[in-house]
C-alpha cells in the first residue's frame, strides 16, 4: 500500500425551488432507496464547478448559470471516506422539471420542503444536508 490510502471527492448539487430541495430516490447503486441529491464523483482533473455542471445535466437535464459553493463535509464513515462537496445551483436555465435521464440508478426525481424532507436520506449526504439546513460550511468526520 502506498503512503497515501485514495478517498473519494463527491461533487453535490443543490436545486432549490422557492423552500424545496430537488431529491433522487437512487435505484440499483449504493443506497438503493434512498433519497440523495443529484450528484456523483469528481474526475480526474476536473474543475469542481464543471464536475457539478456536468452531473446536474446527467442526471436531470437541467442547466443552471453558475454555482455557489456551500459547504465540504469529510464523510469519515466506518465503511468509506468521501469528501463531499456541495453546490447551490444559481437560476436554473428555463426552470424546467427535472427528467429522469439515468433511469438504471434512479427511480424519480422529487421536491421536498426543506422543513418536511423524507426520513431515509442517502446516507453520504444527510451531514451534508444537515449543514445546509443549518447555514454550516465545514462538517468535520465524525462532528
Amino acid at each position: 500500500m502506498s503512503e497515501y490510502t485514495k478517498f473519494h471527492v463527491g461533487a453535490n448539487v443543490f436545486v432549490l425551488r422557492k423552500n424545496s430541495l430537488l431529491l433522487g430516490k437512487r435505484k440499483n447503486i449504493y443506497g438503493d432507496g434512498s433519497w440523495g441529491l443529484p450528484g456523483g464523483h469528481l474526475e480526474y482533473k476536473e474543475e469542481m464547478k464543471e464536475a457539478t455542471r456536468r452531473e446536474l445535466k446527467e442526471e436531470t437535464g437541467l442547466d443552471a448559470t453558475d454555482f455557489q459553493f456551500v459547504n465540504l463535509v469529510n464523510d469519515t464513515r466506518q465503511d468509506e471516506h468521501y469528501l463531499q462537496v456541495g453546490f447551490l445551483a444559481k437560476d436554473v436555465v428555463d426552470d424546467k422539471e427535472p427528467k429522469l435521464m439515468e433511469p438504471d440508478r434512479c427511480e424519480e426525481w422529487k421536491w421536498f420542503d426543506l422543513d418536511n424532507l423524507p426520513e431515509n436520506i442517502f446516507v453520504g449526504h444527510i451531514k451534508q444536508i444537515q449543514a445546509f439546513k443549518e447555514n454550516r460550511y465545514f462538517i468535520d468526520g465524525t462532528e
